[in-house]
């Protein structure tokens, strides 16, 4: 893998509540809660958990599309969480985001070659005269075809729609693409054909994903890492081989028991864990993931679990928990 490209440190995004007479902020939802990480140029990071765990929450943040209540993220050495306006702009040429729903994401009034158009203007990527000519030449490279450059999206199915938007990405030469549920709602078959398209872009473009997923099945073809999240918090990082042959965290096993197993008549063992995610808005103290953990112990309700590693892991497997060497 190359060089560092992205750098997250520390993370928070609070959404407000707001109460009372005046209308004040009486409370916060916790959407992310003090996350880091970083990605190298080449690399594809998934970021997993269960709905609700703040994995997109996240990505809109790094983008900031969202503005981060606390933290810093550095984009090439870049800090974003300091920079607007037109110098925030420019770095956005180089960071792209394909999201869950092709039909909400795409504006229906333009035609496919103007949505890519719209944004070669926008970032002044290519003169007028050349548009239309380099807009084709992206929708033939994610397998769309040039008599279709003049249609609109209603005309196309969400696989299509789904090139398309990736498509609209690509068109300003972006080093990062965030995957934000991008092959979540699409049918299996389809999925397979959007997942060998991104693996071909990353090796043609020379591109770098984080990919947020709940689909531990598709996390496991695309990538390099996975990060997990639970309830804003990152329980354990690790290489895609470490992390599905010997995870740590108890959160991650039952994740991963949860994925079918393709032979006919075998049976996974499969953790069921019992009770609900609890709320953001007061997440339980200590370890968050202390309610429904099989291994729960006195400290875990009070103290906070460092992410940290251990003797026994490959370098780069972090997990926080207390006991985590004791449950290998």
């Amino acid at each position: 893998m190359g060089k560092e490209l992205l750098k997250v440190e520390g993370l928070k995004l609070y959404f407000p509540i707001f109460g009372g007479i005046l209308g004040r902020a009486v409370n916060y939802v916790k959407a992310v809660d003090d996350i880091s990480f970083t990605i190298n140029e080449g690399e594809t990071v998934s970021l997993v958990g269960e709905s609700g765990c703040g994995k997109s929450t996240a990505g809109r943040a790094i983008l900031r599309l969202e503005k981060p209540t606390s933290g810093e993220v550095s984009f090439q050495g870049v800090s974003l969480t300091k920079i607007k306006g037109k110098q925030l702009r420019a770095m956005r040429k180089d960071m792209q985001i394909i999201f869950q729903d092709p039909h909400a994401s795409i504006n229906p009034r333009q035609t496919l070659v103007q949505i890519i158009e719209e944004a070669l203007q926008i970032q002044k990527i290519v003169p007028k005269e050349q548009r239309r000519a380099r807009a084709i030449e992206l929708l033939e490279t994610v397998g769309l075809a040039k008599y279709q450059a003049d249609r609109y999206p209603h005309e196309f199915s969400g696989g299509q729609r789904q090139r398309i938007g990736i498509a609209r990405a690509l068109s300003v030469n972006p080093k990062l693409i965030i995957c934000d549920e991008a092959v979540s709602a699409l049918d299996v078959s389809i999925r397979a054909q959007i997942l060998n398209l991104l693996k071909k872009l990353q090796q043609d473009f020379n591109l770098t994903y984080l990919f947020i997923s709940h689909d531990l099945g598709v996390v496991r073809h695309i990538s390099d890492r996975v990060i997990v999240m639970y309830l804003g918090k990152i329980v354990e990082i690790a290489d895609k081989k470490s992390l599905f042959d010997n995870p740590q965290h108890p959160y991650t096993k039952a994740l991963l028991s949860a994925i079918p197993v393709p032979k006919p008549g075998k049976k996974g063992e499969r953790i069921v864990l019992e009770g609900d995610v609890p709320s953001p808005i007061d997440p339980p103290s200590g370890c968050r993931f202390h309610t429904r953990c099989p291994f729960v112990q006195d400290n875990c309700k009070i103290d906070v679990p460092e992410l940290r590693t251990a003797g026994n892991l490959q370098e780069g497997h972090m997990v926080s928990c207390h006991y985590f060497p004791e449950l290998s």
